[in-house]
């Protein structure tokens, strides 16, 4: 099939520098494919990839086209790709960011999501140089190039493209809370920190029988504690002025986690409240990332002497993927709270910011998941 006019896509040619242009649309051969997107979400990463925090270490030489959590429906598919992944054109997918090369030893055993056997590293959607041909590698555009090893998940029709949009979002909950410490049934979970990817840790817990559930935050972000009840949370801490752990064991009767997610971000406290909150034998996920500094006063011994499991996570793996798009299609759990925000793709620089915190909000206009979509397009509604 060949390609046929032209896509309008952000590209972003230095930080904080977007320009809305347009890209040729490319050839579809007999195993790849192109998708016209219907929405994108955004994430922390999209906001230090805009602000250039990570250009130097895993970001791509500009320009390129950001966007790495694309919900949208197939425009054109060749047949080899079409009995490969069973879809048609019409059908309407997420696409995981990972583009595995499929040879290098970590997707041979199943961890794609870490894969480095391409020449240029990583090769994600929303990181990859338009230098490579054919240029539309993110989902900051109202189509996106499918290589061959795209992996992708069917998403029913009757899924508002916004809420499909929290998907990535929503299987690093699954992955954080669920795979990674193998939550069963009854376990008590404790999640430190409400952004974002806590917020989905408390679904993904609860979705799983988990229970009790806390989860701890600043009194600014009062309105995402009360979200996280929403969402399934048991209790809301907040963790102004200390006292975490002993606020959390009043909240659980004195009894400790199973689990702890530590999600927070550049708080290195949350490391030595995930230690105090977890259970002789519990395990500890840490996941927010501290910009690179020491945790001030933490001890192993304290680690080797409660017999803790102590696991750090990176990426997300297909299973959580999947279960994540279960939970979506499903269709009953209330997923529209998290959209509270919707932009163009002209409005590109504005959605980034308004995620990033740097737009005045009150508490019932701060922004929790934010998307863009080709045009202008209001949030789901609240009781969508």
């Amino acid at each position: 099939m060949s390609g046929a006019g032209t896509a309008r896509a952000v590209l972003q040619r230095a930080p904080r520098d977007l320009d809305l242009v347009e890209l040729p649309l490319p050839d579809v051969g007999p195993d790849d494919a192109l998708l016209s997107v219907e929405a994108c979400g955004i994430c922390g990463t999209d906001v230090e990839e805009y602000s250039g925090a990570l250009l130097d270490s895993i970001g791509p030489a500009s320009p390129f086209v950001p966007g790495h959590e694309p919900v949208g429906r197939i425009a054109a598919i060749g047949a080899g790709a079409a009995r490969r992944w069973g879809l048609a054109e019409g059908d309407r997918v997420v696409v995981e960011p990972a583009l595995p090369c499929g040879a290098c030893r970590d997707c041979r055993t199943g961890r794609y999501a870490l894969c480095a056997g391409w020449d240029h590293h990583p090769m994600s959607y929303g990181f990859i140089p338009a230098r490579i041909p054919p240029a539309l590698w993110g989902g900051f555009a109202d189509h996106m190039y499918l290589h061959p090893n795209s992996v992708v998940h069917r998403v029913p029709d009757t899924v508002d493209p916004r809420i499909a949009a929290t998907f990535n979002a929503l299987a690093a909950g699954v992955e954080w809370a669920v795979e990674v410490p193998g939550t069963r049934a009854g376990d008590c979970v404790v999640v430190l920190g409400a952004g974002q990817r806590g917020l989905t840790c408390v679904l993904a817990a609860r979705a799983a029988g988990a229970g009790p559930v806390i989860v701890t935050g600043l009194a600014a972000d009062r309105h995402k504690l009360d979200l996280a009840l929403e969402l399934g949370a048991t209790g809301a801490v907040e963790a102004d002025g200390g006292g975490v752990p002993e606020k959390v064991l009043a909240l659980t009767g004195g009894v400790p986690a199973d689990v702890v997610i530590d999600v927070a971000s550049h708080d290195t406290t949350t490391v030595l409240d995930a230690m105090r909150i977890a259970r002789p034998g519990g395990t500890v996920v840490l996941a927010g990332l501290k910009g690179g500094r020491p945790v001030p006063g933490w001890v192993s011994d304290d680690v080797v002497l409660k017999g803790l499991r102590v696991q750090g996570v990176r990426a997300v793996g297909h299973t959580s993927f999947r279960r994540a798009v279960a939970l979506i299609a499903a269709g009953d759990r209330p997923l529209h709270r998290l959209v509270t925000h919707s932009f163009a793709l002209a409005d590109a620089a504005e959605a980034i910011e308004t995620l990033a915190g740097n737009r005045p909000a009150s508490p019932e206009t701060a922004p929790v998941s934010v998307v863009i979509t080709p045009d202008s397009v209001p949030p789901p509604p609240p009781h969508s």
